[in-house]
């Protein structure tokens, strides 16, 4: 006769609680390093979208008012002022949406700068803190850091 060999109730509970540290210790480190990749996520975005705001400024002598916002590097804007040099490919291809799944929002002028593009952080609401914060392309990468 064969005898059934298996693990015992000890071992198993050994793997566990070993599980259990690895993943306590290695967790928040992973999680950490993705909320600093939405952050640097957005702040490439705002490089991306600044210059294509300023080759439409050297085309047009003005950037896109707020009305028209960040939809007239896009799509040709019939909201005044109309711009008289626009390229039939537009400013981008697509507007990119923000780490969280929202759009970005524009004033121009803007409080910060000539221009602000800015998103509301994780849950598209107006200050927070953390992933929550408010981020925009006055800030450098450092202050974001600093603040949260």
């Amino acid at each position: 006769m064969k005898r059934n060999q298996g693990f015992s109730l000890i071992e198993i509970m050994v793997v566990l609680v070993i599980l259990g540290l690895l993943i306590s210790i290695v967790a928040p480190n992973v999680l950490d390093k993705a909320d600093g990749a939405r952050t640097q996520k957005a702040f490439a975005d705002f490089k991306a979208i600044e210059t294509a705001l300023k080759t439409y400024r050297l085309d047009n002598f003005m950037y896109p008012s707020s009305e028209q916002g960040l939809e007239a590097l896009v799509t040709k804007p019939s909201l005044d002022p109309v711009p008289k040099r626009y390229p039939a490919s537009g400013y981008l291809s697509a507007l990119p949406k923000d780490p969280w799944g929202n759009v970005y929002l524009y004033l121009s002028p803007g409080e910060h700068g000539e221009i602000d593009i800015y998103s509301l952080g994780a849950d598209g609401v107006a200050g927070g803190e953390g992933q929550a914060a408010d981020v925009g392309n006055w800030m450098s990468m450092s202050d974001f850091d600093e603040q949260n």
